[in-house]
């Protein structure tokens, strides 16, 4: 039978089948998973589901499974040899176990199925408390808990059933930001684990400098290109204008400082260990920016992006003239530069990832599959689908289901 077929009636537990949960408790060792369904296999039982959790050395073991029935001829209750042969495996190793009867398997999740990443630094009590008393407050029932990560930030994922995505986001965002914790919540399926592009913008994201300050501390107008800069955030000037105004003051520079700059310039910390990441497990990676080629090609080569795109800084007779060359790129151009990487990686727009800070990020994030405001202003915040508050590019990893060990894995990997 194919994946896709539907299973024969006789396949599906009845409502009316009954059915024991098996609970073991205690410290762990190898071969308790082992033992125990070694020891329920004399009784000829099916497994209907199994989880197991293991927290500082302590085991969580549930297995249900149906419950055996009476030997032919027997009048003896097979059930009840099952629970004490159970007991009595369990003292053997000193362990706990509770034995549950019922009738047929677990109820249905809810229609809404999402995972809520929760990204604390610490993660505390309170918070939790907080998020889940919300996650239940809009109909939701958490069927799940994993821990992503323990470190540099401690991240927990939620698997969430009831709500849709979109209201779970809704009722969780404002509770996140009065928490101070960054929540993540996607829609879950295959589609989570199939995003194969992610797109980031440069400055004050990928690294944690403003280019054009950089080139004008060497030109010596940084004030004025801090005030153009504050006059587009006003909004006196649009991206394109305050571009061309704040290019202007950098008219006669020598270009040897672009060397010197591209030493400059400091990644975000965690911005290595994304890309290098990213790029072990499949993933393509670029970067789009409304800075200069002179700089984002330099991150090209030294990170193996497989995309960038930025504007260009005009050099004649080996100076600066003070004007760009070619396409802006602007707000409306990042998004465009999305749809043409995803093009040319062959991939859904639906399977795309953007990060970034300002509001010249924000079509991006918007056309993006999932957006992440990355230590953003409080305006992207509200608008992208999550948001990143703690200085580590690399969080972004956990929003995507990869874990600590995932990323440590991808670093032993060789080739």
């Amino acid at each position: 039978m194919s994946a896709s077929q539907t299973p024969p009636a006789t396949a599906v537990l009845g409502d009316d089948v009954p059915t024991l949960l098996v609970k073991i408790f205690g410290k762990d060792r190898p071969g308790i998973t082992a033992g125990l369904f070694d020891t329920l296999a004399a009784y000829s039982v099916d497994v209907v589901d199994i989880e197991q959790v293991v927290t500082r050395g302590r085991i969580v073991l549930c297995a249900l499974v149906t419950a055996p029935s009476p030997a032919e001829g027997s009048s003896g209750s097979t059930e009840g040899d099952l629970r004490a042969t159970v007991h009595s495996w369990a003292d053997s190793l000193d362990l706990q176990a509770e034995i549950i009867s019922g009738r047929g398997d677990n109820r249905p999740r809810g229609t809404g199925r999402s995972h809520v990443t929760v990204l604390g630094h610490p993660l505390t009590a309170e918070s939790t408390a907080a998020i889940t008393a919300a996650i239940t407050s809009c109909g939701g029932n958490i069927d799940r808990i994993f821990r992503l990560a323990k470190y540099p930030v401690t991240a927990v994922e939620f698997a969430v059933s009831g709500p849709a995505t979109e209201a779970l986001r809704t009722v969780l965002a404002p509770e996140a930001a009065v928490l101070g914790v960054d929540v993540a919540v996607v829609s879950a399926g295959l589609q989570r684990r199939a995003q194969r592009l992610v797109v980031m913008d440069v400055d004050s994201t990928l690294i944690q400098d403003e280019v054009i300050e950089l080139f004008a501390a060497h030109a010596g107008c940084e004030a004025e290109v801090a005030e153009v800069t504050a006059q587009a955030m006003r909004g006196e000037l649009d991206f394109e204008q305050s571009l061309h105004a704040r290019v202007a003051l950098l008219g006669g520079l020598d270009a040897s400082v672009v060397e010197t700059v591209r030493k400059e310039v400091r990644l975000t910390p965690g911005a290595r260990t994304l890309v290098r990441t990213l790029k072990r497990l499949g993933y393509q990676v670029g970067v789009v920016s409304g800075g200069f080629t002179q700089v984002t090609d330099a991150l090209q080569d030294e990170l193996g992006l497989d995309f960038a795109s930025a504007n260009t800084l005009e050099i004649k007779d080996g100076k600066f003239t003070g004007r760009v060359t070619g396409d802006i790129v602007d707000r409306a151009g990042k998004a465009r530069l999305l749809r043409r990487f995803a093009e040319q990686a062959g991939v859904p727009l639906a399977q795309t990832v953007a990060i970034g800070d300002g509001a010249n990020d924000l079509d991006m994030l918007n056309t993006a599959g999932l957006g992440v405001a990355f230590n953003a202003k409080p305006v992207v915040r509200e608008a992208a689908h999550t948001a990143v508050n703690v200085p580590f590019l690399d969080t972004v990893l956990y929003l995507l289901g990869i874990t600590r060990e995932e990323v440590e894995a991808a670093d032993t990997h060789v080739g």
